[in-house]
């Protein structure tokens, strides 16, 4: 074979590196080749699809328009007259905060974990998504990619289902938020949207959740922590998961730095101070449960469900600082009551185990069970003996009961206590600071009270308080509880005496009655007066003072039942509830404590009825006014001016020498009025009462009616509620002087009708209940017809 030519040669030269390429290259830009025609057709697709749901799916996007003017969900808030928040109610606690109001610090704190390139990009960060993307792949730290513009878009418009077809909404909603609305206005809405767990709705609501404080308030380790929330509310709650929100909320602090938000030295200290998070309910808020509850009962009857999304603020005739004063007598004066009764025994027993773990976890559970009750606070007994209990808290703290601390639960102490009162190792009992700094034992009462306050003047509500605690018991004793009123009710009879000639000083027989079968109609009736002993005539005026029963039936056995019970209606008393009887003279009846405030301030206010109302403006979030209510001038009279002057003077004298006359002796003034009230067997326990610019009424007793005590009065029970109420209620307030009305005189230094005066009305009242007066002509024909009606 000739030699090859010097042409293939040098063919042959050129094409052998080709030939000896490494296989592996070869591979290599195959790929490369084949993943570029991948990513070039992936880029088509997606642009396709972008298009596909451009064209389809935005026209269908949800009209975002009234985004312009943002309404969220807001609750129903109730304040005092003075604007002290005294309840909220909707599922969704929020306060609608604009964005101007909103302080910096908080702001910054959101952008720095949220989306710290909000202000540059125009809803969607493709920068933020690669590193997101970056990230994650790198395991680095999860990262989410959505902005604050999406996740606006989510909250409000769309479900929280992870899909791509949601996404591509997401995205594009973005779009439309960020062509409508500008930046501060989605900001706003992410700020106040957002939920941020514990039924917090928005930061601002977030800030009082969990710190007690406005949101113009928080420091940055505060808003680290609160910018922590969005992302788990659950997971990061600063609550329920402490170490995990710390854990959060020191790496926002760090966010926050490289961002350049704050220096190093505000991240160094933000890091180390030490957050005071609020766990239980806050106990700084006016107590005025029983009246917010009424609130709302009335505003869901005219709006609906409506009442709980709309933002509507309800403010109330309620004085923020009476309420308080009424809210912390009536449970000092049922304290005060309960000291007195025997220990009934723990409220459970735990087994507590050898290990101190389980013991830690065995009081827990069970005083998770077993909550404070304001000031009565729950703890687990360690050791117990006749000298000494240690007990410990739900926080940890141990505490020691000796000396008269141990007073009230001597019964539980004793070695033959039974098994269910005696205090032992694992009893979960009830401590109370004393006014002295330590520990004493006490118990939660069962009986119940009410107390409530009215202006008499025009009936708005000042302070009302429907029992011990809202969360032990929700019946509104002060609005919905029926009682007989017992001896607080003489006075309306009185009052209706003093139309048919009796005057304070006509003398009244105080000796025992007696009425049989035929006259009562039923049992036999030996009524008695309550301590048993009959003191034979005395005035009408010393008769009330002195809240003699037999003077009371004698009075309205001679004015006639059926007068003294349509009397009794001028006051807003329903007549089916004070059946005609002389029962009637005693109280027999049913009222509520609003109902006897209601009527006690006709006397007060010179002879007016007065409706009491609780509600004086609704406004809307915004704070526009929606409905508000100005009392009226003139108020319906009920009795003359006379009547009531007269029975404020009998009224006066209770308290300044009879069975209320610990009021003017405490208080020091001479312009208060009452009257004491015990029922039958002490089942009640009522003072009612008033200064002519307050009415207050105090009422104790059980839910089911039993015995109180054989020494438990109105004088001793009630009053001392009312007395601590006006010592708050009347501080500042002058002494009042009332003018005498036209019509009435003194004579020899008691008030009469000056057709009365000079014994011209009835005189007195005999053993058997017959009535005197002088044969001088009577100034009217009715008169005339009542005296000659008792003449004997």
């Amino acid at each position: 074979m000739p030699p090859p030519s010097p042409s293939e040669s040098s063919d042959k030269s050129n094409t052998s590196p080709a030939r000896a390429q490494p296989i592996w290259l070869r591979w290599f830009l195959r790929l490369t080749l084949w993943l570029t025609g991948l990513l070039a057709a992936a880029t088509l697709g997606l642009a396709l699809t972008i298009a596909v749901a451009l064209s389809v799916a935005y026209p269908n996007l949800p009209d975002i328009v009234d985004l312009t003017d943002y309404r969220p969900k807001l609750p129903l808030r109730v304040y005092s007259s003075e604007g002290a928040l005294l309840g909220e109610f909707g599922e969704e606690r929020r306060n609608l905060t604009p964005i101007d109001e909103i302080p910096k610090v908080m702001k910054d704190a959101v952008l720095a974990i949220e989306d710290a390139r909000f202000f540059q990009h125009s809803g969607v960060d493709y920068k933020g998504m690669l590193r997101a993307g970056l990230a994650n792949l790198g395991r680095v730290r999860s990262q989410g990619a959505s902005t604050i513009t999406m996740q606006v878009a989510r909250n409000v418009y769309l479900s929280s289902e992870k899909t791509f077809t949601r996404k591509i909404y997401e995205i594009l909603l973005a779009f439309k938020l960020e062509h409508l609305l500008t930046k501060d206005q989605i900001l706003e809405i992410y700020m106040n949207q957002i939920y941020l767990g514990n039924r917090a709705y928005g930061f601002s609501a977030a800030s009082e959740t969990y710190f007690g404080k406005p949101l113009k308030s928080v420091s940055i380790a505060q808003a680290a922590m609160l910018a922590g929330l969005p992302k788990a509310p659950s997971a990061y709650n600063p609550i329920s998961n402490p170490k995990r929100a710390h854990m959060r909320q020191q790496y926002i602090i760090e966010r926050m730095q490289e961002n350049g938000f704050i220096t190093a030295q505000q991240a160094a200290e933000a890091k180390a101070e030490d957050l005071n998070i609020r766990t239980r309910p806050d106990n700084t808020r006016v107590h005025a449960e029983y009246v917010a509850e009424m609130v709302r009962q009335l505003i869901f009857t005219q709006y609906g469900n409506d009442a709980y999304t709309r933002g509507l603020n309800v403010y109330t005739t309620l004085n923020a600082a009476e309420q308080d004063a009424a809210y912390g007598a009536l449970r000092q004066g049922i304290m005060d009551y309960e000291r007195r009764q025997t220990y009934r025994g723990p409220e459970m027993f735990v087994p507590l185990p050898a290990a101190p773990q389980g013991v830690e976890d065995a009081i827990d559970d069970a005083l998770a069970n077993h909550p404070d009750n304001g000031d009565l606070l729950s703890a687990v007994v360690l050791e117990a003996s006749a000298r000494k209990i240690v007990a410990t808290r739900a926080n940890g703290d141990t505490l020691e009961i000796t000396g008269d601390g141990l007073k009230p639960a001597q019964s539980g102490l004793s070695e033959k206590a039974p098994p269910n009162i005696r205090i032992r190792r694992g009893a979960v009992i009830r401590v109370l600071k004393t006014p002295k700094n330590v520990w004493e034992i006490t118990q939660l009462p069962e009986v119940e009270g009410a107390f409530v306050a009215l202006d008499p003047r025009n009936g708005s509500i000042r302070a009302l308080v429907g029992g011990f605690d809202f969360e032990k018991n929700k019946f509104n004793h002060a609005a919905q509880a029926w009682r007989q009123p017992g001896s607080s009710f003489k006075p309306f009879i009185y009052s209706a005496a003093l139309e048919k000639g009796f005057t304070p000083a006509t003398v009244i027989s105080d000796e025992p009655l007696f009425f049989d079968a035929g006259v009562t109609g039923g049992q036999p009736w030996a009524p008695k007066n309550f301590d048993g002993k009959y003191d034979g005539p005395m005035s009408m005026r010393t008769g009330l003072a002195r809240s003699r029963n037999m003077v009371s039936i004698r009075i309205l056995q001679a004015i006639g039942p059926k007068t003294g019970q349509d009397w009794a209606a001028r006051f807003g008393f329903d007549p089916e509830k004070h059946p005609a009887y002389l029962t009637m003279a005693l109280g027999a009846g049913l009222v509520t404590p609003l109902q006897m405030a209601s009527a006690y301030s006709v006397f007060a206010n010179g002879g007016y009825r007065v409706n009491p109302w609780l509600i004086a403006k609704v406004t809307d979030h915004k704070g526009r006014v929606i409905s508000e209510v100005t009392p009226s001038g003139e108020q319906p009279r009920a009795i003359d001016a006379r009547n009531a002057f007269i029975m404020r003077s009998l009224l006066q004298e209770v308290t300044r020498s009879g069975t209320a006359a610990r009021a003017q002796a405490t208080l020091k003034r001479p312009d208060l009025y009452g009257k004491t009230g015990t029922t039958n067997d002490s089942m009640d326990a009522w003072f009612a009462g008033f200064q002519p610019t307050i009415t207050a009424v105090t009422w104790i007793g059980y839910d089911t009616p039993r015995n109180l005590g054989s020494r438990e009065t109105g004088g001793g029970l009630s009053l001392p509620v009312w007395i601590r109420f006006m010592e708050r209620a009347l501080k500042g307030v002058p002494v009042a002087e009332l003018p005498v009305p036209a019509g009435v005189v003194n004579v020899g230094g008691e008030w009469f009708y000056e057709e009365y005066a000079r014994n011209a009305g009835v005189t007195r009242v005999g053993p058997e209940g017959q009535s005197a007066s002088p044969a001088a002509a009577p100034p009217s024909e009715e008169r005339n017809r009542i005296l000659e009606l008792f003449r004997n």
